[in-house]
């Protein structure tokens, strides 16, 4: 269904305000900063924003390096700034450790929570892996029965700490020391917080990165940036629990399969399971093999080397494990998702990569205020517009005048419902220049009823009844009423084509409220005056009637004159 029961329509943001950021590109090599790279840039951040719900955004270039978006409120308006500012490549790498960072060790004594940014990866005939990091058989593998269970960094809390006392102990290791069942025996305190990490790290951290893995603290914001990002090499990066409220840190792997090989990405409610969102991957064809060799070696490591991470700006957005190897070039990744969470998965996914990286620079609140201001007065010239027509209607046309303030309101209405119906089906948003567009359109209304009503008394004058007056006059007034509007939508549809921004607002209105005019004369004025033609007020033309033959200067009929000409004259004799 598209009408999700809103009753106003959706406000840009120079009506509703919002938040308005700046984005500077970044690059160690200066000729990348070009115009080519920053409208792929502009056009990658419109669809992410757009991905995350949020109507009437406005992206384009400012400068050279400089990239402008204004977010209106509505919509996941804090995800979306989130988004745009991780804006750098996107990378699937292997893990190869991880660990907690920045906790007091109590903190870590909750069991097996369920993690809310991780996964299982499954290939798309439906075999599926077990989901996120669970506690392990002795041979260091998922166990099946644990599909629920939390991270295999939290079986490890379960083991007795001397069986984790170095920094290199295996994840099965760990959890093959983990009791089966039971209460889970409380962290030791006394430990310092870099011994904690050294207990607590899962698999083997690289040489070339283990003194950067061991000074790291992704809970401060200061650390959590310019990771290493060279596709060949081994890598750090980190990642938030929510469920938990913790920070990890991951030794990662050089990059197995590049984001840009993503070609669609989309989150779906998993039928399969209550209450579950997943996010379904497809990749071209350089990707799918490079995602099936990946998985395929993934598949025979112990824990947490079965994982891959999905790094975006040196953050592991989410870090599923693997059973087998995952063929076909589809793929799904489950978990504990909310919507939220797989909708932003997915939209990373399909729009991370891009061709420079991002600094936000700026970060402004609009304030609806102003834009209010001038909405209230475009409002009032709008309403001086109409009281101005509707005078004029009943004053020139008297009873037809009615006709024409009908047609105005039953245009008004459909307007209004449509906008609504867009904004909760395709996020379409008013602005102040779409407002311009609704007012501009009372005058293209207005405009086919006068040539209709003129059509009409054009052949009343020439002494013709009114009922066919209102027959003969339609052919002609329709042509004119047609060609007419075919001018007004083909420069509404041109403007839309060639401007941006807020212009497209006033086009797309005035196309709108174009078609709408046809619709309107077609289907209500049209018959109308067929019906009202059948009154006697109107069919004997009476004075307020607007059809008055004597005041419209009316002929009398050549064939009733000639007969009463030939009737009142003498006989011969």
């Amino acid at each position: 269904m598209f009408w999700t029961g809103d009753k106003t329509p959706r406000l840009g943001i120079d009506l509703a305000g919002g938040t308005s950021v700046t984005l500077t590109a970044k690059s160690d090599d200066k000729a990348a900063i070009n115009k080519s790279n920053m409208d792929i840039a502009t056009g990658i951040i419109q669809k992410r924003v757009n991905g995350m719900g949020v109507s009437e955004a406005e992206v384009q270039t400012q400068g050279d390096s400089n990239i402008i978006v204004n977010i209106p409120n509505g919509g996941d308006k804090q995800a979306a700034i989130e988004q745009i500012g991780t804006t750098a490549k996107l990378y699937f790498r292997p893990v190869v450790a991880l660990a907690p960072t920045g906790v007091d060790p109590s903190a870590l004594n909750t069991g097996s929570p369920s993690p809310s940014a991780s996964g299982s990866a499954s290939p798309s005939s439906g075999a599926s892996a077990n989901a996120s990091g669970t506690s392990a058989s002795p041979s260091g593998k998922p166990s099946a029965s644990a599909s629920k269970a939390g991270r295999a960094v939290s079986d490890a809390l379960k083991a007795d700490p001397s069986a984790s006392a170095s920094p290199s102990a295996t994840a099965s290791g760990s959890a093959a020391a983990a009791p089966s069942g039971g209460a889970t025996p409380s962290a030791p305190t006394s430990m310092s917080p870099e011994q904690l990490t050294a207990a607590l790290t899962q698999g083997t951290v690289p040489a070339d990165v283990q003194q950067q893995f061991a000074a790291l603290d992704c809970s401060k914001p200061e650390q959590r940036k310019d990771f290493q990002t060279d596709p060949k090499k081994n890598a750090v990066a980190c990642s938030y629990d929510k469920e938990q409220g913790v920070w990890y840190k991951f030794a990662l792997g050089p990059v197995a399969v590049n984001g840009a090989d993503v070609s669609k990405a989309q989150a779906l409610f998993d039928t399969q399971r209550a209450g579950g969102w997943q996010v379904d991957l497809s990749f071209d064809d350089n990707g799918s093999k490079a995602f099936a060799t990946t998985t395929g070696t993934l598949a025979t490591q112990a824990s947490p080397a079965n994982q891959f991470a999905i790094v975006l700006d040196g953050k592991v957005v989410s870090h599923p494990y693997v059973s087998q190897s995952i063929t076909g070039g589809s793929a799904t990744i489950s978990g504990s998702f909310s919507q939220d969470d797989a909708k932003g998965l997915a939209n990373v996914l399909s729009y991370g990569a891009l061709p420079l990286t991002f600094d936000m620079s700026d970060v402004t609140t609009v304030s609806p205020q102003l834009g209010g201001d001038q909405l209230q007065a475009g409002l009032i010239a709008g309403a001086i517009g109409l009281v101005l027509v509707v005078i004029y209607s009943l004053v020139y046309y008297r009873g037809l005048g009615l006709v024409s303030i009908a047609g105005l309101l039953v245009s008004a209405i459909l307007t209004y419902s449509i906008m609504c119906l867009l904004g909760s089906s395709i996020g379409f948003a008013l602005n102040l220049p779409a407002v311009c567009g609704a007012i501009v359109a009372i005058g293209i209304t207005a405009d086919s009823f006068i040539v209709y009503f003129e059509r009409i008394r054009d052949e009343v004058r020439e002494g013709a009844p009114l009922r066919p007056a209102v027959q003969r006059a339609w052919p002609r007034a329709r042509r004119t009423i047609l060609v007419s509007d075919f001018v007004s939508f083909l420069c509404a549809a041109v403007l839309y084509v060639v401007s941006v921004g807020k212009v497209q607002g006033f086009a797309f209105t005035l196309g709108l409220t174009t078609l709408l005019d046809v619709v309107v004369i077609f289907l209500f004025t049209k018959p109308l005056i067929t019906l009202l033609a059948r009154r006697k007020f109107f069919a004997n033309g009476h004075p307020w009637s607007g059809l008055d033959p004597k005041r419209l200067g009316a002929r009398p009929p050549i064939r009733g004159s000639r007969r009463r000409s030939s009737a009142n004259a003498p006989k011969e004799a």
